[in-house]
């Protein structure tokens, strides 16, 4: 009995399915944390924060930026298959640290639910209270809610970002589909987003998502596959998407940008190409010479002059 309990019935890029129903990962997933710190070397500060019983995050603040200037704000959607990571594992620490030193932002990095312990939708909805958590600053009520002065003394609401790799450019999308449909609180806009090698639908990868989701609605449920209507509606005014030739993503990321383009949107998408690069290079290899200038020109999109 014991043995036909162990024998793998599913088998995905991140891990495999026992017949019993117990996941056993591929490679031993990341686990190691570091805590929130005041970083002398980035003149960044972080904490975290507790927004509701399911989601937390980490917010970064660089400290030698004049305490009455406004900063922009960027929402960051880690990656990890939907199953793995956070924003408290040192990979991703450092990758936020280091664009809020760049940058000189604020920036919410957030930890949503992760399969299998929360299966989809939880991501997307963690998420997008993350989200509506930050809108909430923009105007707060004075007789209530749980507000993080970070965000009500420093960040510019008008120039609000959302950025994610991987499964978390995957999930931004899905946020920047409902800003376009609902909108957000408080008078919050979201100039721009970044997606850096994103995850959507037409690889085999898809297998392991639609087991993750066990609502889903098959090959063209549009978290997966974007209809053409969410796209045409996202809502921000400019988006940056960056591919690598040697991600078995990048098609997929390729068509994301061409379905925008034909779908309507009245926004400006730019690609990036990075040469010899493997998915998610810049987590793991953050000094290599496209890691650094993928953040370079993250940082200009933020900063650059948003379109009359």
């Amino acid at each position: 009995m014991a043995s036909s309990d162990s024998e793998i019935v599913e088998e995905f890029r991140f891990f495999r399915v026992l017949r019993d129903g117990r996941i056993e990962y591929r490679f031993p997933p990341p686990t190691d944390t570091v805590p929130p710190v005041d970083e002398p070397d980035t003149g960044v500060r972080s904490k975290d924060v507790v927004i509701s019983p399911d989601v937390s995050a980490r917010i970064f603040l660089p400290n030698d930026s004049p305490s009455t200037e406004k900063l922009p704000l960027l929402l960051y959607i880690h990656g990890g298959g939907f199953s793995i990571e956070s924003p408290f594992s040192p990979r991703y620490h450092s990758f936020v640290q280091s664009l809020v030193a760049d940058a000189k932002i604020i920036a919410v990095s957030v930890h949503y639910g992760l399969f299998p312990q929360r299966p989809i939708p939880a991501c997307y909805e963690d998420s997008w209270a993350a989200l509506q958590w930050v809108a909430s600053h923009a105007a707060p009520n004075p007789n209530g809610g749980d507000l993080d002065p970070w965000l009500t003394d420093r960040a510019d609401f008008e120039r609000v970002f959302i950025g994610g790799d991987s499964a978390g450019g995957n999930i931004s999308h899905t946020l920047l589909s409902r800003v376009g449909s609902i909108g957000l609180p408080g008078g919050v806009r979201v100039v721009g987003a970044f997606f850096i090698h994103p995850y959507f639908g037409g690889t085999d990868d898809d297998r392991m998502w639609l087991y993750m989701c066990p609502g889903n609605q098959g090959l063209t449920d549009p978290r997966l596959k974007p209809a053409q209507e969410d796209l045409a509606r996202l809502g921000c005014e400019r988006l940056l998407v960056f591919v690598a030739e040697e991600d078995h993503l990048m098609p997929v990321g390729k068509a994301y940008v061409e379905a925008l383009k034909e779908s309507g949107w009245n926004g400006a998408v730019e690609i990036v190409e990075n040469k010899q690069r493997e998915h998610c290079f810049h987590i793991f290899h953050p000094r290599d010479e496209q890691a650094v200038s993928n953040q370079q020109l993250i940082v200009s999109f933020i900063h650059s002059q948003p379109r009359l």
